[in-house]
């Protein structure tokens, strides 16, 4: 069965532009020794600079690349161009059954999803070691808790500090003053609240208006210390926002025991940062039935690969299950029932309504940072007095702001032919980073580097 990925949903699996130049080029049967496919799998060797062709295969089920070439981007070019091949020409590849080299890879990744889906068993201790190891972890919990609140303590101080300085001196200051405080609340071990302050130098010189957003910046990091500090008067679900906003985790193992909600997912796009060594990649979907929205997070470290199985503009049958909170965002992929489909209708609406959910969820999680929006029908339109801006204009004539630069403007007024559109991006309650846009059933991914 040919991949049901069109040719923009592979090119927006791959890491980097480079990526995609190159995997275009191998979009062709002749540039490959051989290929094939089954309903699994597709696969093909590919002659490159060694002595032995490269061997490359995609699990077409979520989809999933492995390759024997040395390349540390993931996935390859040459994973993206035999997918751009079966998207475009499947007769390409003849369906057969999988080599042993095939068949072999995806009887160790079945072995691998069984072992996930297997409960774990209890540990073979005795009462006396069990007892032991709760109380070991009960003192480092403690330990953690002790830091924290040390380093919130530390932090209400240098927010009372700053306000008496005035916010102009905190700019003239800045990234230093922030970067200093931001490490100690890593040694607190504080994460969340070291990357919130260094967001905050980041507002601080954001441009015009930097005044608001840096002030909206440090009120947002005041009411998680007021709200640390009276956190057992909190209901259950605020709690587990506040810890989530400071920075404690939460087993996975635990979460995936909740019960889950199955849907058809819409994949409305991703954005990848990076922080030093570590990518964080943000994955933003949102149900077909429920309409409810959902955020998986994945993190690579070094040259770890992210996961790209969620493939931008689809539709996923599949469970997923929500982190804890009032206002409940992110979420893991607990099961996938069936493979990707491409989607052909986002669900998006007017700005009134697409950002009548943000407004909801933020009164219930003033923490929010981000929030996934579908506008549509809209255009695009070009702020007076900047020509660096870009609005997003609905057909009642209300606009929203882009982030700027939005270097991927023109290709979709090209493509749409100044027709309207829809579109959906991430929005911080000041701007929208576009992400997506379908155009006459078509999904175009927006990259940040495009």
């Amino acid at each position: 069965m040919p991949t049901s990925l069109t040719t923009e949903q592979v090119l927006a699996l791959a890491p980097d532009t480079g990526s995609a130049r190159s995997a275009k080029s191998l979009a062709s049967a002749r540039a490959w020794v051989s290929a094939g496919r089954s309903e699994r799998a597709a696969w093909g060797e590919c002659q490159g600079s060694a002595k032995d062709p490269y061997r490359t295969q995609v699990d077409l089920s979520e989809p999933a690349f492995r390759c024997s070439c040395p390349s540390r981007k993931f996935p390859c070019k040459h994973g993206l161009g035999l997918l751009l091949l079966l998207a475009a020409e499947p007769a390409a590849l003849p369906p057969a059954e999988p080599p042993p080299w095939v068949a072999e890879w995806l009887a160790t990744r079945d072995r691998s999803t069984q072992r996930r889906a297997e409960p774990r068993e209890a540990a073979d201790e005795t009462p006396a070691a069990a007892q032991r190891r709760a109380a070991a972890q009960a003192r480092s919990a403690e330990k953690r808790l002790s830091k924290v609140e040390a380093g919130v303590d530390e932090l209400d101080r240098w927010l009372r500090d700053q306000l008496r300085g005035g916010l102009a001196a905190l700019q003239a200051r800045s990234p230093g003053a922030f970067d200093a405080l931001a490490a100690r609340m890593v040694d607190a071990q504080a994460p969340g609240l070291a990357r919130r302050l260094r967001e905050a130098a980041g507002a601080a010189v954001s441009g015009p208006g930097w005044q608001e957003r840096l002030l909206e910046q440090l009120a947002a990091l005041h009411l998680l210390v007021c709200a640390h500090r009276r956190l057992a008067e909190l209901p259950p679900e605020t709690q587990a926002d506040v810890r989530a906003a400071i920075g404690f985790t939460q087993s996975q193992e635990e979460l995936l025991a909740q019960p889950g909600l199955r849907d058809r997912w819409f994949v409305l796009g991703q954005r990848v940062e990076e922080d030093g060594r570590l990518q964080t990649q943000r994955t933003w979907l949102i149900g077909s039935a429920s309409a409810r929205p959902a955020l998986v997070l994945d993190f690579g470290a070094g040259a770890q690969p992210l996961d790209r199985s969620l493939v931008p503009g689809t539709v996923l049958d599949a469970e997923l299950v929500f982190f804890p909170g009032a206002a409940p965002l992110r979420a893991l992929v607990r099961q996938r029932h069936a493979p990707p489909e491409p989607g052909r209708a986002l669900p998006a609406a007017d700005i009134a309504a697409a950002t009548a959910p943000y407004a909801a969820a933020l009164a219930r999680n003033p923490w929010i940072e981000r929030f996934p929006l579908c506008v549509g029908p809209a255009g695009l339109a070009r702020a007076e007095g900047d020509g660096e801006r870009w609005l997003l204009v609905d057909e009642a004539g209300r606009a929203l702001p882009i982030a700027a630069p939005f270097a991927g403007a023109w290709g979709l007024l090209a493509r749409s032919g100044g027709r309207p559109l829809a579109l959906c991006g991430e929005w911080d309650g000041n701007m929208l980073t576009p992400l997506g846009a379908l155009i006459e059933r078509r999904y175009v991914a927006l990259r940040a580097d495009q």
